[in-house]
């Protein structure tokens, strides 16, 4: 049977993360005699693709400000414009630094542009702030494979399979990594499986299952 050509997602290409504001309510007590607090800052909540199967909330005070900056950062990398979109993350970053979701947009961005060591930094800062986020790790994976630490790139797949066990891209990237880099067979007949019964009907993946599946012998 011939090779395959496999690639692992690259997942910014598919995912669009926005900034949403989600504003608490505010009650005024009558008759109270000192003037009320200002409302709080709106907490940041990241809105993934519906695909993906999860959302994540990130409880952290931006100002609009910070939220409009955000939003313009990822429409520069969206247009292909990777330096300004890593300044201006950069920026946001600074002004909230507690904030996960732009690590891993700057991380990604590092990414692209070739930066593996600065990507790193980002996304393992951004899994520091929120140990919980698949994409972060799954991620940080796609980088420690580029950088040919297969080891610690499957570690950072399976952790985020352990977040969330249906996130079929970090299944496919685990696959593919412990079909072609590890020669780890079982790992990658399961995750394919596992990929499959999630995304049915993915004809590619569908023939690199069936080619595990005949190299185990089934």
């Amino acid at each position: 049977m011939t090779d395959i050509t496999r690639q692992t997602l690259d997942l910014p290409r598919r995912h669009k993360r926005s900034l949403l504001a989600a504003l608490a309510g505010l009650f005024v007590l009558a008759g109270c005699a000192t003037a009320p607090p200002p409302p709080p800052e709106p907490a940041a909540t990241i809105a993934v693709e519906e695909d993906v199967g999860f959302s994540i909330t990130e409880e952290v005070a931006i100002a609009d400000q910070v939220r409009l900056d955000y939003d313009n950062a990822l429409r520069l990398l969206e247009q292909g414009l990777v330096e300004e979109g890593i300044a201006g993350l950069t920026a946001v970053t600074e002004a909230a630094p507690d904030l996960a979701a732009p690590r891993i947009d700057l991380g990604v961005a590092y990414h692209v542009a070739g930066d593996l060591e600065a990507a790193e930094t980002h996304l393992e800062k951004a899994i520091e702030l929120n140990p919980e986020h698949p994409i972060a790790h799954t991620e940080l994976g796609i980088v420690h494979r580029k950088a040919g630490r297969f080891d610690e790139a499957r570690q950072s797949y399976e952790a985020a399979i352990d977040i969330f066990p249906g996130y079929h891209y970090a299944r496919r990237n685990l696959a593919i990594l412990c079909d072609l880099y590890l020669s780890d067979l079982d790992c990658a007949l399961e995750n394919y499986e596992a990929y499959m019964n999630t995304v049915p009907g993915d004809d590619e993946v569908e023939m690199w299952l069936a080619d595990v599946r005949y190299r185990i012998g089934q």
